[in-house]
């Protein structure tokens, strides 16, 4: 007799138990259904992005973004190719979004999707030890700079070639482009100001030097213009890691310095992207940060 009891209390336990794993969070079942998320970086971007000892890359944006994937719940993949063709894989759907750090202009917001920025960057020459401080364009005039292809810094010197008579040498790489200037080809090399910091730190002929005065833009993360849902997700994961710290935790290992309470790491900034950018959704919200 006591066999059927215990013949429908177990029956009775696996149905609870069946019942609680139906209950379990959608999204969470949801996100371990779902692809790897899919990004890239330009590999040659020291601390963002470089090779390291053990194989693959690390910096800033691989810690970053594997800590975005890993809070929504998403394996990444993360490939390493050259910044002038990252854009155009990203349009043609090779990518979900970039994890390269990427500078949110006019232009490229017309194009493309941004979350809002998670560092500030400046443009920022850098020259060889010995040659004359810059302090100001006249100081460029009549001289050769060089730049990684396919950014805002050699946009910088396209438009401003035929006014200061400048030469653009535009390489595939930023260690390139800061070998030309230790090799004399070039007076100066024009990048970000964490990139140009970072290089003078590794390499005792190359200085930081000048920065460009008004050129603080957003560094932030592209999606394509039909990714909206994705880009506030990410958003949304970005911000919560700036209120606990974790963004200012990886500037601070990686850049050498605390960001500053009104740097970008620590700032959420109203709606979904850039404000007064073209793609900037000012629609208000709290972002749901998990335990």
């Amino acid at each position: 007799m006591r066999r059927p009891r215990l013949a429908a209390a177990l029956s009775g336990a696996a149905a609870a138990f069946a019942a609680a794993f139906a209950a379990a969070p959608a999204a969470a079942q949801q996100a371990q259904a779902q692809p790897p998320l899919r990004c890239a970086v330009d590999g040659t971007f020291a601390p963002h992005a470089f090779p390291s000892l053990q194989g693959g890359v690390q910096g800033f944006q691989i810690d970053l973004f594997r800590e975005v994937a890993r809070r929504m719940g998403r394996e990444i993949v993360i490939d390493s190719a050259s910044f002038s063709g990252l854009i155009p894989a990203l349009n043609a759907g090779r990518y979900d979004f970039l994890c390269a750090p990427t500078t949110v202009t006019r232009e490229r917001a017309e194009n493309l999707l941004f979350t809002e920025g998670y560092l500030w960057t400046e443009l920022q020459f850098g020259i060889r030890r010995g040659t004359p401080p810059i302090r100001s364009e006249e100081d460029l005039r009549g001289k050769a700079i060089s730049v990684n292809k396919g950014t805002p810094y050699e946009q910088w010197v396209t438009r401003n070639a035929e006014r200061l008579n400048l030469t653009l040498l535009a390489f595939d790489t930023q260690p390139d482009a800061v070998q030309a200037v230790l090799q004399g080809r070039a007076y100066a090399n024009l990048s970000g100001n964490t990139v140009i910091r970072y290089s003078a730190s590794r390499t005792p002929q190359f200085v930081a030097d000048w920065v460009l005065p008004g050129t603080r833009f957003h560094w932030a993360t592209p999606f394509r213009r039909d990714s909206a849902a994705l880009r506030n997700q990410v958003e949304e994961v970005i911000e919560c890691m700036k209120l606990d710290g974790t963004v200012a935790r990886l500037s601070e290992r990686w850049f050498g310095n605390r960001p500053r309470p009104d740097q970008a790491e620590n700032i959420v900034f109203p709606g979904y992207g850039v404000p007064d950018m073209p793609g900037y959704d000012p629609t208000p919200h709290t972002p749901r940060c998990g335990g």
